[in-house]
């Protein structure tokens, strides 16, 4: 792996993957990962950068909005400059392949307000600092465990190592919260309500930043686990690595 910039960009990091596989999107509104073929594997490399310049945010809406479009939901429209929002893209060559983007709550609020401000403002009253990841997806064409595990784990030092806080939450389809519950830990705290934003049925999820944390110090980096854990954090960073990552955002946020 490497972690130095690249043509002057903002690189957080580079991480070699099988690409080329021959399967479905995927992405938050759609995680599965079980029983896809994976075909035509070929060795190569993906850069994650920030979204920091308006090029990079409109390829990273073009490919949700393509997904979005294939799986029959409305576009969400285009990704526009927000001081309260982080976009993170993975790339290979000059290809996107895949983008998450994290809202940090603020005086603003959260797209979640929209659905579930009933259930979000009693969690604020507790002292919850709370983020929401949205808009995260990998191209199908080039779909990898490794290309879903690395972009969510390096929002989720983003939000706990960089600007410490403390959950997230998360609208998923209702059909795939079983995926969320069993590989990443979530769990449901707001019932289904229709989304207007993508017009089809929403439930609103939580974890807490320290129990990701603490999986990853558990069997980050140890994708053999993968198969005995049912869960995608076997395919993230090791502890080591992840707090390379962490200095490396620190130096460039």
């Amino acid at each position: 792996m490497t972690s130095h910039d690249s043509d002057q960009e903002k690189t957080i990091i580079g991480v070699p993957y099988e690409g080329l596989r021959q399967n479905r999107e995927l992405c938050v509104e759609q995680p599965e990962l079980e029983g896809t073929e994976e075909l035509a594997m070929q060795k190569r490399e993906f850069k994650i950068r920030l979204a920091d310049n308006a090029g990079k945010r409109s390829s990273a809406s073009m490919l949700i909005n393509k997904m979005y479009s294939w799986r029959g939901y409305s576009a969400t429209g285009s990704l526009d400059e927000n001081p309260n929002r982080v976009t993170i893209v993975a790339s290979d060559g000059d290809m996107t392949i895949g983008t998450i983007s994290i809202n940090f709550d603020s005086e603003l609020g959260l797209l979640v307000d929209q659905l579930y401000k009933d259930v979000i403002d009693p969690l604020r009253a507790e002292g919850q600092r709370l983020c929401e990841f949205i808009k995260l997806g990998v191209d199908s064409e080039v779909k990898s465990k490794k290309v879903l595990a690395t972009l969510f784990h390096i929002a989720v030092i983003y939000a706990r190592e960089v600007f410490q806080y403390s959950h997230i939450v998360i609208e998923v389809n209702p059909r795939h919260v079983k995926f969320y519950e069993r590989m990443l830990g979530f769990k449901i705290i707001g019932s289904e309500r229709n989304n207007p934003r993508v017009n089809a049925p929403a439930v609103l999820l939580s974890v807490s930043l320290d129990y990701i944390h603490d999986e990853v110090l558990r069997v980050g980096g140890r994708p053999e686990l993968a198969a005995g854990e049912r869960s995608i954090y076997p395919y993230f960073f090791s502890p080591a690595e992840a707090e390379g990552i962490a200095g490396r955002l620190f130096s460039i946020n």
